[in-house]
């Protein structure tokens, strides 16, 4: 069972000492999904809308953190936006499964509500 996160994420470089051109890439960040009912799984609840992330500057917090450049001086995560929650058949059952046993915290009436209302038509199951 697998799936992750796909993000598409810009680095800002403003260097104290030096001149860097380009100033700005981008990259693309993907972060393990947890596995549906552990700690951590309803993570597009709180931090997606509609396929898009909710708050963006939180989100960009967030991502400087996962990239491990929160603390590095003169580099910053300036842009960010979500792309797919890219999973197996498995994960994608275990899902539908886990917000089917609780629909309490998605404000919804259905599993198929939930995954629109969260991630919009951004799933992707592969092999």
């Amino acid at each position: 069972m697998e799936a992750a996160y796909v993000f598409r994420v810009a680095v800002g470089l403003d260097p104290a000492d030096a001149a860097v051109e380009p100033d700005r890439f981008e990259t693309t960040m993907e972060i393990p999904a947890p596995e549906p009912g552990t700690d951590g799984w309803r993570f597009f609840r709180d931090r997606l809308w509609r396929g898009e992330i909710g708050d963006e500057p939180s989100f960009r917090r967030l991502a400087a953190e996962r990239l491990g450049v929160a603390s590095a001086p003169g580099v910053e995560v300036v842009a960010a936006d979500f792309r797919e929650l890219r999973t197996d058949e498995a994960y994608r059952n275990a899902l539908t499964d886990a917000i089917a046993a609780d629909l309490g915290p998605f404000n919804a009436d259905s599993v198929d509500e939930v995954l629109r209302k969260y991630l919009g038509s951004s799933v992707h199951v592969r092999d």
